[in-house]
């Protein structure tokens, strides 16, 4: 029996990190989606200027290529283990950035993207360690 609970156990992980996988990609893809359509939106939202829509179209691209990275993932973790170790350390770096710009420029509206960038970098390290 002890076999079968650690089974289930590791089976949990295993959900709970493929969502919150594709969580994140869901994220980083809502984000693309508005530095395109809606870029007002987002420098109100978090009190920051914002660059001009050329290079907001360049950073779309790239969350688009890291949701995509994400999906792969959460699809088959196993396999792709090692872009959740990227997201992990990316995330990691992504929160002190935005933080570390929050504090030093006084955008206070980053440090929600911080938080959510830390949770993210968290989640992921919490759920996939067990199941290394």
């Amino acid at each position: 029996m002890p076999d079968l609970a650690r089974f289930a156990h590791r089976f949990r992980f295993l959900r709970l990190l493929r969502a919150s996988l594709a969580l994140g990609a869901l994220y980083d893809a809502v984000f693309a989606g508005l530095m395109v359509a809606a870029p007002g939106r987002l420098g109100e939202w978090f009190e920051v200027p914002l660059p001009p829509r050329f290079f907001l179209w360049l950073l779309a691209v790239v969350l688009l290529m890291l949701a995509g990275f994400y999906l792969l993932a959460a699809k088959d973790p196993r396999r792709y283990s090692g872009n959740i170790a990227v997201a992990i350390v990316g995330r990691l770096a992504g929160a002190v950035a935005l933080g570390l710009a929050a504090g030093l420029h006084d955008l206070a509206g980053l440090w929600g993207a911080a938080a959510a960038d830390a949770g993210f970098a968290l989640a992921h390290f919490v759920l996939w360690r067990p199941l290394r």
